[in-house]
């Protein structure tokens, strides 16, 4: 049994911003003069160092830290903003401003600043139009309307900025949002509404390549070494960016408008009649028409297959853009040729071949790929945006008089009193104060019953609120919320890579230069030996094999499987670290469990209290209590409560002791207690003899005996029982379906541990066993050649959980564990292990369908482009096919992907 470091205080006041801080949750600190003081950040900290005696005598009031204004007048506890007409917390240091020696504040320095320009304007229209923040509208009568670029409610009858467009007036906010308008109307009319831009993505964001993730910058652009577009590393809240995927949509329809008469224009001679165009135009004609069609598309539309392909050849990076660069230009610079100086070519019955449709084509084609790939990618984040859709934009925060008043989530801080109302959600972590209710987590745990949640219990950001109103205390806010960390876990997991990408890694290092040469070697097999026209013929063959290539096809194979899998798996509950982890799950062919808080509930209870002859069974009880109270063990716990429950008095223990695996030691009510197992009592000189035949009944029904000695001498046994978990044999049945071999390590008694495994059926035990030498089990297994999973909750596995192949932690456990694993079950539900186990192999699957994909596409592709069938079948592909078959083959490998967030709990076959 375990006991406790040092205890912190529940609460401390930060002596900088006067905020209140949890020092539990690991904040900064700082010794002066023998005392410590606790600080909300470290920047608060770092003042605080400088000079204490400065803040120790002042006392600071809340509000100073980050920016905000420190000590403030005395003020109301809520006061309207005048500028956007929310409610206030004038004591969360919330930006405020004097003017005619009256006080205003604000919900933000935004705020602030506009009425400091201009007071009169504010005070005299006393604007209800909230919004700003994106929080919620006061209410009001007045007639509003909608500012058509924020979004934002503007009151019709006092909006001094407006706009009439065809025959329409739009009201704006600010002379910000009309110069947007008025700079692009049909744009901010027509747009999603929904939308947001990259402007919109928070201050500071990391942007990252989806193939390459080791490309990062601070802005958005376009990957220099695959020229795929870079994408914010942690998805928002709101709908994503779709700025390029509009700019994309308009090329390919432009484009398309201008490629299809092009068609007409080449191939059309074919057709009979005045269907033809050579029926309406000379031939040279015709040919100066296809070069002013081609023109915008080639030069316009294809603009940003340029700058890919030129960026690559700059960073030495050769890529599909850098393919269809030279493709597209070999085809139009051929034919310019061909149209002003056709002499210079080889000699051919009339005009030589012209190929501007090709070029033209080709890049439409890449443009509807383009568009195609980016619609399916933004699917593929789809799981992490639902995760961060379950945080409220706001939440009900109660003062010091308890009046409410509707904050946004941001400025909520550890230590708030905050209301939430039946079927809201959860705006953070918290401790319920005051009511009783069902909440649903299923969103978060994947655990489809509510849980009941009342006063002292934990209630976590995201979750949905039943029927009874809660008043909860916030514990965790912000990116220190479980929600927040799976967000994050979630987004890094996405963004990790698998070691099965090494093998497509490795080919796509000399994928674009062995396609270029193989272009060249087609082309130059084709002058030397092909039938004429021979140029043409070279072209087509060189051509064809630059564009049908797709090296983007073998570099999206892993990762959008692992995006989309990871997402998926938090979608079920089943947090996944890395992209590492999942791989090794599939080949996972033994798990190790810990007993307690995994099989179990982790919540033990007092069952008997066996004493010997002649010894007060309540004495046994109270003593063994009052020595228990000091540690945070869960079979103390289980004693104490069970003590309190009986109403007996505790006497303070002292010179408290514990060894963990044994048990523990103290002075109490003058006596000299051992509380422990056999190898306790041993130690310390005790015959346990009298006590083993009780204790070995009692373990025979799979209870836990602990042993009590008072003053040297044996007294009785404690019979401790933890109710096995609702779920925990369909999982074992489930994991055995699936070949695992299931064992379970303990430091429980032999007899208990074999009892317990007996109901559950558990291949194998190892009992008795010490935390420290669990991580030993695990070794040995691993040196005969298993793969092992290790499944735990508490401090005492984390050596265990990093050893095994891959550490499985109990989302109800500590956070020790979860950092030391490489999947965390929410709920703590052991069908979670099945759950992850199937998720892993189905992934895993799907990746190597998509890599089989990828290198068979292009293993036949290419040869074909190059005209490997011409002289069996006298097939050469037209470098237009080609383009098609390449746009449609990474839009392929993402779909496949994307059949993973269908993906379903199938009953496990046995291998």
């Amino acid at each position: 049994m375990n006991d406790l470091s040092t205890p912190k205080p529940s609460t401390a006041t930060d002596p900088v911003c006067g905020m209140s801080v949890n020092p539990a949750a690991g904040k900064p600190r700082h010794e002066h003069n023998g005392q410590t003081y606790w600080f909300c950040c470290d920047g608060c900290r770092k003042k605080f160092a400088a000079d204490p005696g400065a803040y120790l005598k002042t006392q600071a009031t809340p509000g100073g830290c980050c920016g905000s204004a420190a000590k403030t007048p005395a003020a109301p506890a809520t006061a309207t903003d005048p500028v956007c007409g929310m409610s206030v917390d004038t004591a969360a240091g919330k930006p405020h401003h004097q003017h005619d020696g009256q006080t205003y504040w604000f919900c933000c320095d935004g705020c602030r600043k506009k009425f400091a320009a201009d007071p009169a304007a504010y005070l005299h229209a006393q604007k209800k139009s909230a919004g700003c923040c994106g929080s919620q509208p006061a209410t009001s009568d007045a007639e509003t309307a909608t500012d058509p670029v924020c979004g934002m409610q503007v009151e019709v009858a006092t909006s001094t900025r407006h706009s009439a467009w065809q025959g329409q007036t739009y009201h704006f906010c600010s002379d910000h949002c009309l110069h947007k308008f008025s700079a692009d109307p049909q744009h901010w009319i027509t747009r999603d509404p929904h939308q947001v831009d990259a402007s919109n993505v928070p201050e500071g964001t990391m942007w990252i390549c989806p193939m390459d993730p080791e490309v990062r910058q601070d802005h958005p652009g376009a990957c220099p070494k695959c020229g795929m577009a870079l994408e914010p590393e942690s998805p928002t809240a709101g709908p994503e960016d779709d700025s390029e995927l509009r700019d994309m949509r308009r090329r390919f329809v432009i484009g398309l408008a201008f490629s299809i008469p092009l068609l007409w224009l080449s191939m059309g001679t074919m057709l009979p009649g005045a269907a033809s165009p050579l029926h309406w135009l000379a031939p040279r004609v015709d040919a100066w028409l296809q070069l002013l069609l081609a023109l915008p598309v080639v030069l316009w539309a294809g603009a940003p297959f340029w700058q890919r392909g030129w960026a690559s050849l700059v960073y030495r990076s050769l890529n599909m853009f850098t393919l269809i660069g030279l493709g597209v230009a070999s085809a139009f610079a051929f034919s310019i040729v061909a149209l002003l100086a056709p002499h210079w070519l080889p000699a051919t019955d009339g005009m030589p071949d012209l190929y501007f449709e090709a070029a033209a084509v080709i890049t439409t084609l890449a443009l509807l790929g383009q568009v195609l790939e980016l619609r399916a990618r933004a699917q593929t984040s789809g799981a992490i945006r639902a995760l961060l859709a379950l945080a409220p934009p706001q939440a009900h925060r109660l003062d010091g008089n308890d009046h409410e008043s509707d904050v946004p989530l941001e400025s909520v801080a550890v230590g708030d009193r905050l209301r939430v109302r039946p079927g809201e959600k959860m705006p953070v972590d918290g401790t319920v104060l005051d009511g009783d209710t069902h909440v649903d987590e299923s969103m978060l745990t994947g655990e489809s019953s509510p849980q009941r949640r009342r006063r002292g219990d934990t209630v976590t950001a995201g979750s949905v609120n039943g029927s009874g109103t809660l008043l909860i205390e916030a514990k965790h806010v912000g990116n220190d919320t479980l929600l927040a960390q799976i967000v994050k876990q979630v987004a890094q997991a996405q963004r990790s890579r698998a070691p099965v990408q090494r093998l497509a890694d490795r080919v796509a290092a000399i994928f674009v230069p062995a396609v270029i040469t193989i272009a060249v070697l087609a082309g130059l097999g084709w002058a030397w030996f092909g039938p004429a026209p021979v140029a043409a013929h070279a072209l087509v063959a060189a051509v064809s094999v630059l564009i049908v290539a797709c090296p983007c096809a073998l570099g999206l194979a892993t990762p959008m499987s692992i995006m989309v899998g990871v997402g998926r798996g938090a979608q079920l509950g089943v947090l996944i670290r890395d992209a590492a982890a999942l791989e090794t799950l599939q080949t996972i062919d033994t798990l190790v469990v810990d007993k307690t808080g995994t099989l179990t509930e982790g919540k033990p209870s007092l069952r008997k209290v066996a004493a010997l002859d002649g010894v007060d069974e309540q004495r046994v009880l109270q003593l063994a209590a009052s020595v228990e109270s000091a540690s945070e063990h869960p079979l103390a716990r289980a004693i104490v409560n069970a003590a309190k429950a009986r109403d007996l008095a505790l006497p303070t223990a002292q010179n408290f002791g514990s060894d963990p695996g044994l048990g523990v030691w103290a002075q109490a009510d003058g006596a000299e207690v051992l509380v422990g197992n056999v190898a306790l009592l041993q130690q310390r000189g005790v015959d346990a003899a009298a006590l083993s035949s009780a204790a070995s009944t009692l373990r025979e029904h799979g209870d836990t005996a602990v042993l009590v000695a008072i003053d040297g001498q044996p007294a009785g046994v404690l019979a401790i029982a933890d109710a096995i978990k609702a779920g925990t044999l369909d999982a074992l049945r489930d994991l055995h379906a699936a070949g695992v071999r299931v064992l379970m390590v303990t430091g429980d008694h032999t007899v208990t541990a074999q009892a317990v495994a007996k109901e559950l059926g558990i291949d194998e035990v190892v009992a008795e066993v010490l935390p420290a030498d669990k991580a030993a089990v695990v070794t040995r297994l691993q040196r005969e050649g298993r793969r092992v999973a290790m499944a735990g909750d508490g401090v005492n596995d984390a050596p265990a959980l990093a050893t095994a192949n891959v550490g499985i932690a109990m989302g109800t456990g500590t956070d020790v564990a979860m950092e030391s694993a490489g999947v965390t079950l929410l709920s703590g539900d052991l069908r979670g292990i099945a759950t992850a186990l199937r998720l892993s192999r189905a992934t895993m699957r799907n990746i190597r369908q998509n890599l089989l994909f990828a290198f068979g596409y292009n293993a036949l592709g290419v040869p074909i482009a190059a005209g490997l069938l011409y002289p069996l079948t006298g097939w050469l592909l037209s470098p237009m096919l080609a383009s098609a078959a390449m746009s449609l083959s990474s839009v392929s490998v993402i779909g496949n992907a994307l059949r993973l967030r269908g993906w379903h709990l199938k009953a496990p076959k046995t291998p």
